[in-house]
C-alpha cells in the first residue's frame, strides 16, 4: 500500500517578470491518496488545480511556501523532480512537451532504465511495449519518431498513458488528460488509465474540468477545488452535481 498525504499546502507561482512577486495560488490543501483509489478533482479555470500537480511534481515555477507532501512518510519536497519519478509519482502533463531528436522508444527505455533501477532485457523490453501499444492503439513507427514532434493531441495523450504503464508508478496524476481527446480516444486512454490501476493497484489523482472522462473512470472521491483549496469533497454523486449545476454554490463557499 502507497499512501500519497498532503498537508496544508501553499504554493506560490513565480512569474516570468524577475521583479515581480510571486502569486500565492495554493492556500491550504489537504489530501490523501491511497493504493487503488481514484480521487477527481474538479473546478473552474484558474482555482489552482494544475498548480497543485505541478507542485507534487517539483517544478520549479512553483514554490511551497507552507505545508508537508509525503510518500510513504518520505519528504517528497526534499527530493528533486528525477527522484520523486523513481520513488513513484507519475505526472501526465495537460500539455506534453516535445522534445526533438529523441525517440520515444529511447525515451522509453531509459526513463524505465531509471526508474526500474536496471536496463529492461531488450527481448522482454520489445515485446512489453508492443503489448502496451497495441493495448492503446498506437501505430508501432511512433515508437522511432521524436518525442511528441508533430503528434496530434490525442497521440500526445495516448504516449502519455503509455509511459504510465510501463513505468508503473505508485501513484499516477492526470493533469486534464482528456482535454483535446475525441471520443474514440477518451475510451481508449481511460482504459488504459483503468488497466494500470488494476494491475498494479495504484493511486489516481485525476485533475478534470469534465464528468465526460468519469463515465469510463469511476472515482471513489470527487473534490470541488475552489479559489486554491478543496472546498468540499464526496463520492461520485457531487461530480453528478457539479455536470448539473455548476460551480456556483461552491465559488460562492470559498470566498466566504
Amino acid at each position: 500500500m502507497a499512501t500519497l498525504e498532503i498537508r496544508d499546502l501553499h504554493v506560490n507561482v513565480k512569474q516570468t517578470d524577475a521583479d515581480a512577486e510571486p502569486i500565492n495560488i495554493l492556500k491550504g490543501v489537504d489530501l490523501t491518496i491511497e493504493s487503488g483509489s481514484t480521487h477527481a478533482i474538479m473546478g473552474p479555470n484558474g482555482s489552482g488545480k494544475s498548480t497543485l500537480s505541478y507542485a507534487i511534481a517539483g517544478h520549479p515555477k512553483y514554490e511551497v511556501t507552507q505545508g508537508t507532501i509525503t510518500l510513504d512518510g518520505e519528504n517528497v519536497l526534499e527530493m528533486s523532480v528525477d527522484e520523486r519519478a523513481r520513488a513513484g509519482l507519475f505526472l501526465a502533463m495537460q500539455y506534453p512537451v516535445e522534445v526533438p531528436g529523441v525517440s520515444m522508444s529511447n525515451f522509453l527505455r531509459t526513463a524505465a532504465t531509471a526508474v526500474r533501477g536496471e536496463a529492461p532485457k531488450l527481448r522482454l523490453w520489445v515485446k512489453e511495449t508492443k503489448e502496451a501499444m497495441n493495448e492503446l492503439e498506437i501505430n508501432p513507427s511512433f515508437g522511432e519518431r521524436s518525442v511528441n514532434e508533430g503528434f496530434s493531441g490525442g497521440e500526445k495523450k495516448r504516449h502519455e498513458i503509455l509511459q504510465l504503464g510501463l513505468l508503473k508508478p505508485k501513484i499516477a496524476i492526470l493533469d486534464e488528460t482528456d482535454s483535446g481527446l475525441d471520443v474514440d480516444a477518451l475510451r481508449v486512454v481511460s482504459e488504459g488509465v483503468n488497466k494500470y490501476k488494476e494491475r498494479e493497484n495504484g493511486g489516481v489523482l485525476l485533475i478534470t474540468h469534465y464528468t465526460r472522462i468519469l463515465r469510463y473512470i469511476k472515482p471513489e472521491f470527487v473534490h470541488v477545488f475552489v479559489g486554491g483549496r478543496i472546498v468540499e469533497s464526496g463520492g461520485p454523486e457531487l461530480a453528478d452535481e457539479l455536470e448539473e449545476n455548476g460551480y456556483i454554490r461552491f465559488t460562492g463557499a470559498a470566498t466566504a
